[in-house]
C-alpha cells in the first residue's frame, strides 16, 4: 500500500463517526395552560400548569408522546399522540429541543417535542398505555417527572413560562 493511501486510511478512521440514525422516532408535546394560583393568605397570582401522563407499564410520569406511524410526520404524530394519551386536542406552538436516548430495549430513540395549547377536548378513558393524566404546576411537574431528559426540558421552559 502506498504511503499516501495509508495516510488517507488513517485520517478516515480518526474522523468522528456520524451519529447513527435513531431506530425509534417519536413525537409529543408539552401542553401548558394558564391558571390562577392562590397562596395561604388568599393572595393570587398567575401561574402555569403542564399536563403529565402516567404509564403503568413503566410506572413513570412523562410528557405525552409516542412513536410515529408509517409515513406520518413528526408534527402530525405529536398532535395525535397528545390527543390519544390525554384527550386534549391541541395546536402546535414552537418546536422545543428534542431528546435522544437509548430506550429500555437498547434502541436509539429520538423524540421531538412542541409547545402546545389546548383547543378542544375529546372523550378519554384510562388504558393500558396511559392510566392517569394530571395537570401539575411547574414545581410539582419537576418533582414528578421520572426522567432527567424530561426535567431538563421543563427547566428550559420554566424561564419562558414564569
Amino acid at each position: 500500500m502506498s504511503r499516501s493511501r495509508r495516510k488517507q486510511r488513517s485520517r478516515r478512521s480518526s474522523e468522528p463517526e456520524p451519529d447513527p440514525e435513531p431506530e425509534v422516532r417519536a413525537a409529543g408535546g408539552v401542553v401548558c395552560r394558564d391558571v390562577v394560583v392562590a397562596d395561604e393568605q388568599g393572595e393570587t397570582r398567575p401561574g402555569v400548569e403542564i399536563i403529565l401522563v402516567h404509564r403503568p407499564r413503566y410506572d413513570d410520569w412523562s410528557f405525552p408522546k409516542g412513536k410515529l406511524d408509517k409515513g406520518e410526520s413528526f408534527e402530525d404524530a405529536a398532535v395525535r399522540e397528545v390527543a390519544e394519551e390525554t384527550g386534549l386536542v391541541c395546536t402546535l406552538g414552537r418546536e422545543l429541543p428534542s431528546t435522544e436516548y437509548v430506550d429500555a430495549k437498547g434502541r436509539l430513540k429520538l423524540v421531538r417535542y412542541w409547545a402546545m395549547r389546548v383547543v378542544g377536548v375529546e372523550p378519554w378513558a384510562p388504558g393500558d398505555e396511559v392510566d392517569r393524566r394530571l395537570w401539575a404546576t411547574l414545581d410539582d411537574a419537576g418533582a414528578m417527572l421520572t426522567y432527567a431528559h424530561d426535567r431538563a426540558l421543563l427547566d428550559l421552559l420554566r424561564h419562558e413560562l414564569t
